[in-house]
């Protein structure tokens, strides 16, 4: 055999052509091919080499959609005289694209061919495997150039079932996914609201604000913080600043509760004022409230209670959820009866409320409640453009550029105090209708 005459074959095979002889002449050879899914097949390789100087091969693989080897039978083409046989290798992919989307144009002018008795060319590699995967060619070994067209009735109906086997199979599987979810659904509920790990008892002021420090700096939501004695001495104060400050810059919401004295403490007040304009919300309360901390109502800070003769600094770090919730529930009680802080000194907290009609104090009430205007509108028993000419006069009465601004202004009116005082004290005690 001449080295020169022969040729490797590059392309979906490869395939060797050695020219032997005068004559030009097909014979049978062996391809193998490879699929890309996981497993092990056997199916058809068709090999094509064409003579001296250059060849193309193909190779289709056949079978189960598996990944693995498969092998099966090939042929060379001598392009130059003499015999042309020859042994055609190379990969072979399986693709199940045309499976999901259908019979390509491609595949569809093969099997026509293939029933008129047409040959295979060398690029059909392709639609040759769309065709075995289908089922609608078989290839004999010993005249792979020359696949065997099947009946496409029986190929389609073999494919449809397939299909609908397949469907009602994810179909299955699809309709397990509820039960599965709730059942799951169940542990997670009882870890969500299973209690922590208890409590911890800090005895030395340092524990106590290692601890604060540590688990404000992982807060995600939300600070409370009520300080009935106020903070102690200027470093703590500092040390509350910048801690809520962090907090504030990660977008966590901070409120503070203060005793209704520390409106009088430049310090304090310098505090509320830069802190406000950073987000946070202060409020003070005259009655007596209950100090601690609470981090995203999953963990708490509180005074010690316990323990005998402890020093005044000690505190108990609650991680048991259901009290956590309770402290935060404390909290929120005082917050409501407390007065609106932005940093303003007590004696200059505006009072303007002289000649407030009955209307204008509900009005009042409502607004700094949140109450949608509709509602409130309906309660009294007027229209929504009287509702709204009402708080324009309102705004124009205590110089308030914005609802949120009035309802600043109403909190720290003295009239709002004496309404506050009325409701607490005996019954009747009421201002009178206007």
């Amino acid at each position: 055999m001449d080295e020169d005459n022969c040729a490797r074959a590059e392309g979906a095979g490869a395939g060797t052509g050695c020219d032997t002889g005068p004559d030009v002449r097909t014979r049978p050879g062996i391809g193998t091919s490879t699929g890309t899914d996981v497993g092990t097949g056997t199916g058809i390789g068709a090999g094509v080499g064409a003579g001296a100087d250059q060849g193309f091969g193909a190779v289709a693989g056949s079978g189960p959609f598996r990944a693995g080897h498969t092998t099966g039978s090939g042929s060379g083409f001598g392009t130059d005289p003499g015999t042309g046989s020859g042994l055609g290798t190379g990969p072979g992919t399986t693709d199940r694209t045309a499976d999901r989307a259908g019979l390509s144009p491609a595949a569809r002018a093969l099997y026509a061919g293939i029933t008129r008795g047409e040959p295979l060319a060398p690029g059909d590699g392709a639609a040759l495997r769309e065709l075995l995967a289908w089922r609608l060619v078989a290839v004999d070994p010993d005249r792979p150039e020359a696949p065997i067209a099947l009946d496409p009735q029986e190929a389609g109906r073999r494919r449809l079932d397939e299909g609908l086997r397949e469907l009602a199979a994810r179909a299955a599987g699809m309709a397990a996914v509820p039960g599965v979810a709730d059942e799951l659904a169940l542990h997670f509920e009882r870890a969500k609201w299973r209690s922590g790990s208890g409590s911890e008892f800090l005895a030395e002021p340092e524990q106590v604000g290692a601890r604060i420090d540590e688990a404000v700096g992982r807060a995600e939501s939300e600070l409370l913080t009520a300080q009935p004695l106020g903070p102690a001495g200027a470093d703590a104060l500092e040390a509350a600043d910048a801690r809520d400050s962090r907090a504030l810059a990660r977008g966590v919401s901070v409120r503070t509760l203060y005793r209704d004295g520390e409106r009088d403490d430049p310090a304090i007040r310098d505090r509320v004022t830069r802190l406000t304009a950073r987000g946070a919300r202060f409020r003070t309360l005259a009655a007596a409230f209950q100090s601690c901390v609470v981090v995203d109502r999953r963990q708490a800070f509180i005074p010690d209670h316990v323990v005998n003769s402890s020093p005044t600094h000690a505190a108990w770090h609650v991680m048991d959820r259901a009290l956590v919730a309770f402290i935060a529930e404390g909290f929120e009680d005082a917050w409501r009866r407390a007065d609106i802080w932005q940093g303003d000194a007590r004696g200059t907290t505006p009072d303007g409320v002289a000649g407030l009609t009955h209307r204008q104090r509900e009005i009042l009430v409502d607004t700094a409640a949140g109450i949608d205007q509709r509602i409130t509108a309906r309660r009294l028993n007027i229209g929504l453009r009287t509702l709204t000419k009402e708080l324009g006069v309102l705004r124009a009465r205590w110089g308030a550029p914005t609802l949120a601004a009035l309802s600043y202004q109403w909190a720290l009116s003295a009239e709002r105090r004496r309404m506050a005082e009325g409701a607490a004290g005996p019954a009747g005690a009421a201002g009178p209708a206007e």
